[in-house]
Parts: C-alpha cells; sequence; structure tokens
C-alpha cells in the first residue's frame, strides 16, 4: 500500500499548448532563466572531475535540492535553472551538477555517461553532506537524470540526509523507450542527440585512439546502435540490451527508500507505455506516480514561459511536505 502523499493540482495546457511535441519543444526555445550559479570542480575518486554549480543560502541550516538534467544537459538547462530558482526563492540552497563531459568541460577518462551513473550522483550528494553539512536533501532529477535519481533512491546505502525525491519525464524501461525513439516520428529528437554526441565521440577519439573510434559515426540513427558501440563497451555491459536492463530504474521503484514523487506526461513522445503505466503501486508503498494527460517531455509549458513552470511548482510542493512530515 502506497503512503498518504499530499495531492496538488494536476498540470493543464494553456490554449494551443496541448501537444505533445509542442510541449517539449516549445519551452527549450522560447524560455530564459538565469540564475548567479557559483561554479566549482569536485575531483573524484577515479581521477575524474563533475562540474557543480551551487547556490547557497546564507543561512547554513537551509534544505538542500540537489538536482540532475537530462541526456545532453546540463546545469544551464531552462529547466534546471528554472527549479533552482523556485526552490532558491523558497529558502532552499542548491546543488546542481554536470554530468561528465556537459557543463562546458570534456572528462578526463574515456568514459562518459549513462543513465545509471549512481555512482557520480552518490558523490554530489556525499559532497553536499560533508561541504556545507546539510541536513535534509531532497534530489530532483530529469529525463535520464530522473533515471539517477530513482536508482540512487532505490540503494539501500542511500544517505541518511536524503528525505526524498522527485523525477520528471523519466525512461523507467530503457528498452522500449530506445525503441521509441527509433520511430520516424522522433527522428528530430534523435538527429539532435546524435549531432551532439558526435563531437563528444570525436574528442574521445582523439584522446584514447586505442579505445575510441569515431569512424563511421554518421552511420548510427538510433540508440541501439549508439549504446552498442559506446555506451556499453566504453561502460563495462556486455551490450546496449544489457545496459538498459540494468539501468532501467522500473525495476527498482518497489525498493525505492524514501517517499518518491515521478511525473510522467501521458503524450511524452520520448517515453513508451511501459514507463507510463508501471503496474506496481501495490507494491512501491513509497511511490506517488502521476501521469498527466500532456505536458511532454520536460516541458509542461504555460504562455507566460519565464514564470514558474507546473514542475518547479509540483517540486516544491512535494519537497516541503517531506519537510513537514519530519517535524
Amino acid at each position: 500500500m502506497t503512503e498518504a502523499f499530499v495531492d496538488f493540482p494536476a498540470y493543464t495546457a494553456g490554449y494551443g499548448l496541448s501537444n505533445g511535441h509542442i510541449q517539449t519543444i516549445f519551452p527549450h526555445l522560447m524560455r530564459r532563466v538565469d540564475v548567479p550559479f557559483q561554479r566549482s570542480q569536485l575531483e573524484l575518486p577515479d581521477g575524474d572531475f563533475l562540474t557543480l554549480d551551487t547556490l547557497a543560502q546564507a543561512d547554513r541550516s537551509a534544505p538542500w535540492l540537489v538536482v540532475s538534467h537530462g541526456m545532453e544537459g546540463s546545469s544551464r538547462a531552462h529547466y534546471i535553472q528554472g527549479l533552482a530558482k523556485y526552490f532558491y526563492q523558497a529558502g532552499w540552497s542548491v546543488q546542481a551538477w554536470n554530468f561528465r563531459s556537459c557543463g562546458g568541460s570534456m572528462n578526463r577518462l574515456p568514459r562518459l555517461y549513462h543513465s545509471g551513473t549512481v555512482d557520480d550522483l552518490n558523490s554530489v550528494i556525499e559532497h553536499v553532506v560533508s561541504q556545507h553539512q546539510a541536513e535534509q536533501i531532497f534530489l530532483a532529477g530529469f529525463s535520464m537524470g530522473g533515471n539517477q535519481t530513482l536508482l540512487a533512491l532505490a540503494d539501500p546505502n542511500l544517505a541518511a540526509q536524503v528525505v526524498g525525491g522527485v523525477g520528471f519525464s523519466v525512461p523507467l524501461d530503457l528498452t522500449s523507450c530506445a525503441e521509441e525513439l527509433a520511430k520516424p516520428a522522433q527522428r528530430i529528437y534523435m538527429k539532435r542527440f546524435l549531432k551532439d554526441l558526435k563531437v563528444k565521440i570525436e574528442h574521445k577519439a582523439r584522446q584514447f585512439p586505442k579505445l575510441v573510434s569515431s569512424t563511421g559515426f554518421d552511420e548510427i540513427q538510433t540508440f541501439h546502435q549508439f549504446d552498442e558501440r559506446y555506451t556499453a563497451p566504453l561502460h563495462g555491459f556486455d551490450s546496449a540490451a544489457d545496459y538498459w536492463q540494468r539501468c532501467s530504474s522500473k525495476p527498482a521503484l518497489s525498493q525505492l527508500q524514501r517517499p518518491t514523487l515521478v511525473v510522467n506526461a501521458d503524450n511524452d513522445p520520448f517515453l513508451s507505455r511501459q514507463s507510463k503505466d508501471c503496474r506496481c503501486l501495490e507494491r512501491c508503498k513509497h511511490l506517488q506516480l502521476e501521469i498527466p494527460m500532456s505536458g511532454g517531455h520536460v516541458g509542461f509549458a504555460r504562455w507566460r514561459i519565464n514564470k514558474p513552470l507546473w514542475t518547479e511548482m509540483r517540486a516544491l510542493s512535494f519537497a516541503q511536505s517531506l519537510l513537514q512530515r519530519n517535524h
């Protein structure tokens, strides 16, 4: 049986914004939010590093938001900046972080990042605890970052300071979501991802010519082809299928250690039906799954695009309810 969660008004699209593709693309192109992050670098045990962007309250007892972006995104993404601004104005400190190779700096090692990169997220959480003495931490993740966030929240060794988390537009089942993005209707998104990834693979090929080759990259058209050739071998998986199976967050939902909200729009063009109909709520006492009719992928747009989005208000409402519950 699931826990009792606080209700919140569902997202409703404005006039002319009901299409999932429009909801996905419109805020990406038109929204402008800028927050005064303080940038720093976190050295990792394996010799690599992460680029961090921080908004710290003067009050060191303030709760912390740790937020993770999506594939080929960064802490500069409008949805990260918007969430950071909204939480900061509500009295929270914010730790945004960039996946390896994201945020403007190429990482040192051959590996990049993937949907199951929980070790890096855990390093960020440990940093917030040790560096800022955080006593209450709320995790938030979008798309791929949402998948990582759910896996972290299902870890039995999750830091005691973490009170819960939220994931928006989460590809709970990586196999079927990869198949969804391979369809002709999603070709515009695949081309964008592959264009950005090509630059990084070419850089890695120059860095590590014995491990990585960019020859024939333009023949890649799907995530199966990309993950089979690059993600799996660079990150210790046997194949793309092995990677997807081991890193999908759907099987981890029943293992969630803290109250967790997942919001996946029914018209999300990136997500498969398996990421919207989990059929597992009875076994996931810490899970609240919400499937609004519309919202697109990391969209949930409104015409007043530079004002707080529904996702930001929903996340803060859920986070605040957890803090109140713990008092």
